[in-house]
């Protein structure tokens, strides 16, 4: 079934000219016919738009038109709630943008088109990406393709769910906190959060403009490789975009390890790991040893400082961040008597629990008073946990830990505990507070019932080629990521 390829595998039968991109879109399109009445990775999708890009993309094929430039020409990729695609809807998984339709392509989109990318459908996320489940979102829950019972992860949960049940061949989430690698971990496949500034963050509608990133979700390593260096790049709408060179991450992928140094960070071992996530990391490292990497304990002191540090910079953003959305410009309105009104009455009915509660957060820390108490400290202890990733990497290559506590959970089963919730991305975190890079790749399942586990390796600054190497050398050596899910 062509929805079940890889990019690269799709990619050579369509230069052979064996399949058409139109098949290839019209695969997925039946796919989601097929299964997204149960998953709801979907919000919507225009089968119609998607289907003439396809066929654009085989008169490109029939004239030879592939080369170097379009490395992704007819291959279906979907996208989260959170990315601007130009005539295409934009809600953030929220009320409070309407009927939202984006004027304008994301950089990252852009990038993804010029490469031939068919850009299709838009994916479930908790509202304004924030949650670890995907149960926060205006238009509904996202089931986990493994286990319908339970949730994909979050907040990029339809992204994760999407191609785990093969309903695209890759697709795009930000990661904030976690919410690229988590997801991918729940859902067996591929989560890639590139180094803060590697990709441009121009058209997408920030949550916490200091930790968002965007990244792929992907089959394997290699697909991940391609897209990243797709979207990879300087991009002066961004200030935030770094000008360094992009290698060729592909080339990198040679399957040798050999005489690199793991760090694995004793912190990450601790007691609310899941016995069946550690044995699985624990067979994983053993691989990697197996590889010829050398495993080096090492030590990350702040971690436990994570959670807090992450919960208070992400929610000051936040708020700042979401008080454009006023019912005046654009979006949904609710009109009051006066501006006060107004404003309370839209930001009211548009904004879901889990939102309002970071925007009182991010308010209160930023409020006169607690500003250098809470705000100022988090940015104090933001700074030492980067400093121990940077220490750490003066004397390893990259490094080591589970991606997850535990496997996928049940819906509802957090719901009503917003800190075991935000301890869903206990192990994510710090990448982000750091900026460096990190990928989750699969690495085992648990028994009874059969779940995916995720193995997540974190990189240097920029540092994407060593991590991707090893990602690579490992998923090679094992047979984990090609499991599917039965559905």
């Amino acid at each position: 079934m062509l929805n079940q390829l890889t990019i690269s595998e799709l990619a050579a039968r369509l230069g052979r000219r064996e399949v058409s991109a139109r098949e290839a879109t019209q695969a997925c399109l039946d796919q989601i016919q097929r299964v997204d009445g149960k998953i709801h990775a979907f919000i919507s999708h225009d089968a119609a738009d998607a289907l003439a890009q396809a066929d654009a993309a085989d008169k490109l094929l029939s004239n030879g038109g592939r080369g170097a430039s379009r490395p992704l020409l007819g291959i279906p990729v979907a996208v989260k709630d959170v990315l601007a695609v130009k005539n295409q809807p934009l809600n953030c998984g929220s009320k409070i943008l309407g009927k939202f339709i984006s004027p304008y392509d994301a950089t990252a989109i852009e990038k993804l088109k010029a490469a031939g990318a068919i850009v299709f459908g838009r994916l479930n996320m908790d509202e304004f990406a924030m949650g670890s489940s995907t149960e926060n979102s205006a238009f509904g829950v996202t089931r986990n393709p493994w286990d319908i019972t339970r949730i994909p992860g979050g907040s990029s949960g339809g992204s994760a769910a999407a191609v785990a049940a093969d309903e695209c061949i890759a697709s795009l989430g930000t990661d904030t906190g976690g919410s690229i690698r988590q997801p991918a971990a729940l859902c067996g496949c591929v989560g890639l959060k590139p180094t803060y500034g590697r990709i441009s963050r121009y058209g997408l509608v920030a949550f916490a403009s200091s930790l968002d990133q965007i990244g792929p979700f992907t089959k394997d390593v290699r697909d991940a490789a391609t897209l990243l260096g797709v979207m990879s790049g300087h991009d002066l709408r961004d200030s935030t975009s770094v000008p360094q060179p992009v290698p060729d991450y592909a080339a990198a992928l040679t399957g040798d390890i050999k005489g690199l140094k793991l760090g694995l960070p004793k912190e990450y071992m601790i007691g609310g790991l899941d016995p069946e996530v550690k044995a699985a990391v624990d067979a994983a490292v053993k691989q990697l040893e197996k590889l010829g990497a050398e495993i080096v304990e090492i030590s990350l002191p702040h971690t436990d400082y994570a959670v807090a540090t992450y919960y208070i910079i992400a929610t000051a953003e936040a708020s700042a961040n979401l008080a454009r959305f006023d019912g005046i410009r654009y979006g949904a309105r609710v009109d009051g008597n006066d501006p006060i009104e107004l404003y309370s009455k839209t930001r009211g009915a548009g904004f879901g629990p889990e939102v309002k509660r970071r925007i009182i957060l991010g308010t209160y820390v930023l409020s006169s008073g607690y500003y250098d108490a809470y705000y100022l400290r988090a940015q104090k202890v933001r700074t030492l946990i980067r400093n121990d990733f940077l220490k750490a990497f003066e004397k390893v290559d990259a490094i080591v830990t589970p991606t997850s506590p535990t496997a996928a959970f049940k819906i509802g089963e957090k719901s009503d505990d917003p800190l075991q919730m935000y301890l869903s991305d206990i192990f994510t975190i710090s990448c982000n507070l750091a900026g460096i890079c990190g990928v989750s790749v699969p690495c085992g399942f648990t028994k009874n019932p059969k779940l995916p586990l995720g193995l997540q390796l974190l990189g240097k600054p920029f540092g994407e080629e060593t991590m991707l190497r090893v990602a690579h050398a490992y998923e090679q050596s094992t047979s984990w990521h090609q499991a599917k899910a039965a559905l």
